[in-house]
Formats: C-alpha cells, sequence, structure tokens
C-alpha cells in the first residue's frame, strides 16, 4: 500500500464532520497553510499566556492575599500572590525588596508583553493572508474564465477558484476576529496581573517599614 493509500484511508476512517471541515480546508489553498501556522501561533501564545497569568494569581485579590499573610505568615498556601508576599518580607533591606519586585517584573511580567505584540502581528497578519488568497482564488477562477467553453474541466476550474477566494477570505476574517478578543482578554489579565504585583510592593514595603520604625523604638 503506497503514501496516497495510507493517506486515503486515514481520511476514510476520520469523523463526517471532520472530514467535512478537512475538505473545506483543503479547498482554500495553498494559502491556507500560512493561515494555519498563524493561527497555531497566536492561540498557542495566547491560551499559554492566559494559563500562566491565572497560574501566577491575575485573578486572584491581592488584598484578600494579604490578610490572609498577615494572620499567619508562616502558614503554607497555593495561593501565588500570598507565596509572593512571603518570598518579599524575607527579605533584609529596603533595597533588597525593590531587586526582588524588579526581578519579579522582569522575569514574570516582561514575557507576556513580548508575546502580546507577537499576538498583534498574527492578529493584522491573518485578514492579509485572506486577502492573499481571495486574489489569488481570483487569478484562479479568470484563468478559467479565460480558457471558456462550458465542459465540465472548465467549470471545476471555476468553483475551485471561487471556493479558494471564499474560504481564504472567511478564515482570515474567523482567526483575526478570534484572535482580538483572546488578546482584548490575555491585556486585561496581565493589567490586573501588574495591578496586584504593584499593590503588593506598596503593602510589603510599608510593612517593611513600619517593622524598621517599631525596631528603631525597641532598640532606643
Amino acid at each position: 500500500m503506497g503514501v496516497l493509500e495510507h493517506i486515503e484511508a486515514l481520511v476514510a476512517d476520520l469523523p463526517d464532520i471532520v472530514r467535512q471541515a478537512l475538505a473545506v480546508w483543503i479547498s482554500g489553498g495553498w494559502a491556507m497553510i500560512p493561515l494555519a501556522v498563524t493561527g497555531f501561533i497566536m492561540y498557542a501564545l495566547g491560551l499559554g499566556s492566559l494559563f500562566e497569568l491565572i497560574m501566577l494569581g491575575a485573578r486572584r485579590a491581592p488584598d484578600k492575599a494579604w490578610q490572609a499573610w498577615l494572620e499567619n505568615p508562616a502558614a503554607k498556601t497555593r495561593n501565588p500572590l500570598r507565596r509572593v508576599i512571603a518570598d518579599a518580607m524575607q527579605c533584609r533591606s529596603l533595597h533588597e525588596m525593590e531587586a526582588f519586585f524588579q526581578l519579579l517584573a522582569s522575569e514574570g511580567v516582561a514575557p507576556f508583553a513580548h508575546r502580546l505584540r507577537v499576538m498583534k502581528v498574527c492578529v493584522a497578519t491573518a485578514p492579509l493572508l485572506g486577502l492573499l488568497g481571495t486574489v489569488t482564488g481570483m487569478l484562479t477562477t479568470f484563468n478559467g474564465l479565460a480558457k471558456g467553453g462550458g465542459s465540465d474541466q472548465t467549470m471545476g476550474i471555476i468553483s475551485k477558484g471561487i471556493s479558494e477566494a471564499l474560504v481564504t477570505t472567511e478564515t482570515g476574517l474567523v482567526v483575526a476576529l478570534t484572535g482580538a478578543f483572546i488578546l482584548f482578554f490575555l491585556a486585561r489579565q496581565q493589567q490586573r496581573y501588574e495591578t496586584a504585583v504593584a499593590h503588593i510592593e506598596t503593602l510589603c514595603m510599608a510593612e517593611f517599614q513600619k517593622r524598621l520604625r517599631q525596631g528603631e523604638k525597641e532598640a532606643a
């Protein structure tokens, strides 16, 4: 059994809805390949970053984490914001605490900004790739019209060109629209996480200074 027979056998074993989707995807022509790559990069970055932000505590309240730490600083917890507070309060000076939060910002926050820029490029590229597929599809259609006649071969070329033009346009718009929604939601979560970290830094600095003053009074 050759390679083509293996591929045909694999396709025949797929569910009907998958085979229909695969047939529509193939009808879009070669422009669907860069569209698929663009969509894969965009969705992988978006969903991966969203999962990481949630694990870092983007959807948790910093004030609740702070109150919980004040009540029991030594308690073990799965709350990532409480772990940040506990690590920050282990610092021995304000300078060391500032360095801790700067490192947290550079290693924990900055990578998300880079991913957002890449996603913006993908969102802008997707409809342009769809438009490129539209142009190539129309060229195929005009080529079929130029041959003239009403033969089945000519009509097949025209039908293929129209299908390629419409499928790539629709796919490019779908990828761009869904990417825009993911990008907006991801940017909101990143902003929430940055705000939470900044708020925790302010609370930790104030608490550290308060403890320093109390220590100076006790020493005096």
